[in-house]
Protein backbone atom coordinates (compact mmCIF):
# COMPACT_ATOMS: atom_id res chain seq x y z
CA UNK A 1 0.00 0.00 0.00
CA UNK A 2 1.41 3.35 -0.96
CA UNK A 3 -0.05 6.81 -1.34
CA UNK A 4 1.84 9.35 -3.37
CA UNK A 5 1.47 13.09 -3.77
CA UNK A 6 1.45 14.73 -7.20
CA UNK A 7 2.20 18.40 -7.81
CA UNK A 8 2.65 20.27 -11.06
CA UNK A 9 3.66 23.65 -12.40
CA UNK A 10 4.59 25.44 -9.18
CA UNK A 11 6.35 28.18 -11.24
CA UNK A 12 8.28 29.55 -8.26
CA UNK A 13 5.21 30.43 -6.19
CA UNK A 14 7.00 30.01 -2.85
CA UNK A 15 3.95 30.78 -0.72
CA UNK A 16 1.99 28.04 -2.46
CA UNK A 17 4.93 25.65 -2.18
CA UNK A 18 4.99 26.13 1.60
CA UNK A 19 1.27 25.28 1.67
CA UNK A 20 1.88 22.24 -0.56
CA UNK A 21 4.52 20.97 1.89
CA UNK A 22 2.04 21.30 4.77
CA UNK A 23 -0.74 19.56 2.85
CA UNK A 24 1.44 16.64 1.75
CA UNK A 25 2.94 16.26 5.24
CA UNK A 26 -0.56 16.24 6.80
CA UNK A 27 -1.78 13.69 4.23
CA UNK A 28 0.96 11.21 5.10
CA UNK A 29 2.00 10.49 1.50
CA UNK A 30 5.04 8.25 1.20
CA UNK A 31 6.50 9.90 -1.92
CA UNK A 32 5.88 13.11 -3.85
CA UNK A 33 6.15 13.52 -7.63
CA UNK A 34 6.65 16.95 -9.26
CA UNK A 35 5.65 16.93 -12.94
CA UNK A 36 7.83 19.91 -13.89
CA UNK A 37 8.06 23.68 -14.18
CA UNK A 38 9.67 24.34 -10.82
CA UNK A 39 11.52 27.28 -12.46
CA UNK A 40 13.86 28.34 -9.62
CA UNK A 41 16.09 26.65 -7.07
CA UNK A 42 14.43 28.53 -4.18
CA UNK A 43 11.35 26.34 -4.76
CA UNK A 44 13.43 23.21 -4.10
CA UNK A 45 14.54 24.70 -0.78
CA UNK A 46 10.91 25.12 0.26
CA UNK A 47 9.99 21.61 -0.94
CA UNK A 48 12.84 20.27 1.22
CA UNK A 49 10.35 20.57 4.09
CA UNK A 50 8.53 17.51 2.78
CA UNK A 51 8.60 14.47 5.05
CA UNK A 52 8.45 12.24 1.95
CA UNK A 53 11.17 11.91 -0.71
CA UNK A 54 10.68 14.06 -3.84
CA UNK A 55 10.94 12.77 -7.41
CA UNK A 56 10.23 14.63 -10.61
CA UNK A 57 10.87 15.71 -14.16
CA UNK A 58 12.12 18.98 -15.60
CA UNK A 59 9.63 21.10 -17.55
CA UNK A 60 9.96 23.58 -20.39
CA UNK A 61 10.26 26.53 -17.96
CA UNK A 62 13.07 24.93 -15.95
CA UNK A 63 15.79 26.96 -17.67
CA UNK A 64 18.00 27.51 -14.60
CA UNK A 65 19.22 23.94 -14.76
CA UNK A 66 22.55 24.36 -12.98
CA UNK A 67 21.12 26.01 -9.85
CA UNK A 68 18.11 23.68 -9.89
CA UNK A 69 20.29 20.59 -10.19
CA UNK A 70 22.65 21.78 -7.44
CA UNK A 71 19.72 22.29 -5.05
CA UNK A 72 18.08 18.98 -6.04
CA UNK A 73 21.39 17.18 -5.38
CA UNK A 74 21.84 19.03 -2.07
CA UNK A 75 18.58 17.59 -0.73
CA UNK A 76 18.95 14.16 -2.32
CA UNK A 77 15.92 14.43 -4.60
CA UNK A 78 15.62 12.59 -7.94
CA UNK A 79 14.83 14.66 -11.04
CA UNK A 80 15.41 13.72 -14.68
CA UNK A 81 14.39 14.88 -18.11
CA UNK A 82 11.11 13.20 -19.06
CA UNK A 83 10.05 10.47 -19.32
CA UNK A 84 10.71 9.26 -15.74
CA UNK A 85 9.68 5.59 -15.52
CA UNK A 86 9.18 4.29 -12.00
CA UNK A 87 8.12 1.02 -10.45
CA UNK A 88 6.52 1.53 -7.05
CA UNK A 89 4.22 -0.82 -5.11
CA UNK A 90 3.98 -3.16 -8.12
CA UNK A 91 2.74 -0.26 -10.30
CA UNK A 92 4.51 0.98 -13.39
CA UNK A 93 4.45 4.77 -13.48
CA UNK A 94 5.46 7.17 -16.24
CA UNK A 95 6.02 10.84 -15.39
CA UNK A 96 6.35 13.53 -18.06
CA UNK A 97 5.86 17.29 -18.12
CA UNK A 98 4.07 17.88 -21.42
CA UNK A 99 1.53 15.13 -22.23
CA UNK A 100 2.97 15.04 -25.77
CA UNK A 101 6.07 13.48 -24.17
CA UNK A 102 4.10 10.27 -23.60
CA UNK A 103 4.90 9.60 -27.28
CA UNK A 104 8.41 8.65 -26.10
CA UNK A 105 7.07 5.51 -24.38
CA UNK A 106 4.52 2.79 -25.00
CA UNK A 107 1.71 4.13 -22.81
CA UNK A 108 0.16 0.68 -22.54
CA UNK A 109 3.19 -0.41 -20.46
CA UNK A 110 2.07 1.77 -17.54
CA UNK A 111 -0.59 1.70 -14.84
CA UNK A 112 -0.24 5.38 -13.99
CA UNK A 113 0.57 8.26 -16.35
CA UNK A 114 1.34 11.58 -14.66
CA UNK A 115 1.82 14.91 -16.43
CA UNK A 116 1.70 18.66 -15.94
CA UNK A 117 2.19 21.53 -18.41
CA UNK A 118 -1.46 22.13 -19.34
CA UNK A 119 -2.33 23.72 -15.96
CA UNK A 120 -5.62 21.81 -16.26
CA UNK A 121 -7.07 18.99 -14.19
CA UNK A 122 -7.04 15.64 -15.99
CA UNK A 123 -8.40 12.39 -14.55
CA UNK A 124 -9.01 9.67 -17.14
CA UNK A 125 -9.41 5.98 -16.33
CA UNK A 126 -8.92 3.65 -19.27
CA UNK A 127 -8.67 -0.15 -18.86
CA UNK A 128 -7.16 -0.12 -15.36
CA UNK A 129 -4.86 2.76 -16.32
CA UNK A 130 -5.02 6.22 -14.79
CA UNK A 131 -3.97 9.40 -16.63
CA UNK A 132 -3.71 12.18 -14.04
CA UNK A 133 -2.74 15.83 -13.70
CA UNK A 134 -3.98 17.56 -10.53
CA UNK A 135 -3.80 20.98 -12.22
CA UNK A 136 -1.34 23.66 -11.20
CA UNK A 137 -0.05 25.54 -8.20
CA UNK A 138 1.28 28.71 -9.79
CA UNK A 139 -2.01 30.56 -9.56
CA UNK A 140 -2.58 33.45 -7.22
CA UNK A 141 -6.31 32.75 -6.82
CA UNK A 142 -7.13 30.93 -3.57
CA UNK A 143 -9.12 27.76 -4.20
CA UNK A 144 -7.80 27.32 -7.74
CA UNK A 145 -4.47 25.72 -6.84
CA UNK A 146 -4.50 21.94 -6.69
CA UNK A 147 -2.37 18.99 -5.66
CA UNK A 148 -3.19 15.32 -6.07
CA UNK A 149 -3.09 12.21 -3.93
CA UNK A 150 -2.96 8.82 -5.64
CA UNK A 151 -3.45 5.45 -3.96
CA UNK A 152 -1.20 3.07 -5.88
CA UNK A 153 -3.13 0.02 -4.73
CA UNK A 154 -6.50 1.14 -6.13
CA UNK A 155 -5.30 3.88 -8.56
CA UNK A 156 -7.87 6.17 -6.95
CA UNK A 157 -6.88 9.82 -7.17
CA UNK A 158 -8.18 12.82 -5.29
CA UNK A 159 -7.48 16.50 -5.59
CA UNK A 160 -6.91 18.92 -2.74
CA UNK A 161 -7.65 22.52 -3.70
CA UNK A 162 -6.30 25.45 -1.72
Amino acid sequence: FMRIGVVSDTHNNLKNCAKIVDLFNESGVERVVHTGDITQAKTIEVLAGLKAPLFGVFGNNDQERQSLTEMIDKFGFSFVDPPFCLNWAARRICVVHDPLEFSMVDESDFDLLLHGHTHRYTHVINDNQLLFNPGECAGLMPGLNAIGLVDLETLEAEVIKF
